[in-house]
């Protein structure tokens, strides 16, 4: 990406000022075939650090582990928001918004899916639904300030989004809103972003699926709404609205997320600081970022330096030589 070349020129002077060796660090641009697969086998490359889907994290996984390698891996997530029956709707709603739709739902922490209290589904709903026909107007050029959505990445992409619409059709399903591709557009990578009424258990909905399309699902309980957060193979991010204390505890300790990243308040995108940034399960278990990370990149080695002029042994031993 043109934003990969610029990081590359950034770098590339840093290095060489601090006298490092000349091609250390490198962007290099090539198939599959070309470059990671070589990458990947090389004995000489000691550690691997992967973004990309879950099927690629596990192929590069094994592959790794063959030679005795190390990897850190960030996959797929299927990141949910939890909306209490105490939640403050003037912030949750906007949360939602932004983090479904930002990117065009194109990120790893995108909000794929909701999970609503019974008592006020139908107004979240309601308000879902007005907020999104209001972004209508604000889906286009990506460059111009006052564009909210983008494109699509590709044609696979657009794909892979229809794909997603017909199975949630097709496993009983309801789109509640948009569902098609937008008129009047450069191409027909411009979406209309989309509402669907679902069950957490439907395979569609235990996918991961990379565009502006959010998963409504209704709870009876707070209890119920961390059983379906978690029941689910990713687990990269995730993030309550509620104004109990007690819910925002217990979602945050071992009864809780069981996600690399968990939010009170804020969405599961965009709430990114300088922590450690991963998640668990099919996300890969690795972690960028935050004191977790340069440690990753480092070899260990442990040291024992002697400075007296006796040989002291491990645990008091004598080994007399006589």
């Amino acid at each position: 990406t043109p934003s990969g070349i610029l990081f590359s020129r950034i770098t590339l002077p840093i290095m060489c000022k601090n006298k490092m060796p000349e091609g250390v660090f490198n962007l290099v641009i090539g198939t599959n075939e070309e470059i990671a697969e070589t990458l990947v086998n090389d004995t000489r490359v000691p550690l691997i650090s992967a973004t990309g889907s879950t099927n690629m994290g596990r192929k590069v996984s094994a592959k790794v582990a063959s030679r005795l390698g190390r990897s850190i891996l960030e996959l797929g997530g299927n990141n949910a928001i939890i909306v209490t029956e105490s939640a403050d709707l003037k912030i949750a709603i906007p949360g939602i918004v932004f983090g479904s739709v930002g990117t065009c739902g194109q990120r790893c922490t995108t909000t794929r899916r909701i999970i609503i209290h019974d008592s006020i589904y139908d107004d979240v709903k309601n308000q879902l639904v007005q907020a999104y026909s209001q972004l209508e107007n604000r889906v286009g050029d990506p460059l111009d300030s006052d564009t909210l959505i983008g494109p699509m990445i590709d044609e696979v992409a657009v794909k892979t989004f229809r794909n997603a619409l017909k199975a949630i059709r097709e496993q009983g399903g309801e789109i509640i809103y948009g569902g098609d591709i937008l008129d009047g557009y450069p191409s027909e990578l411009y979406v209309r972003p989309s509402l669907a009424e679902v069950e957490n258990h439907w395979p569609i909905v235990q996918e991961e699926t990379f565009a502006p399309l959010l998963y409504l699902i209704r709870c009876q309980d707070f209890d119920e709404a961390l059983r379906l957060q978690n029941d689910v193979p990713q687990g990269l991010s995730s993030a309550v609205f509620t104004r109990d204390f007690q819910e925002s505890e217990k979602f945050l300790s071992h009864e809780g997320s069981d996600c690399g990243l968990a939010n009170v308040n804020i969405g599961t995108s965009g709430a990114e600081i300088g922590g450690a940034f991963g998640g668990e399960k099919d996300t890969g278990g690795g972690r960028e970022s935050g004191s977790d990370a340069w440690k990753a990149y480092m070899r260990r080695q442990t040291n024992t330096i002697n400075y007296s002029s006796d040989l002291p042994l491990a645990q008091g031993v004598n080994f007399d030589l006589g």
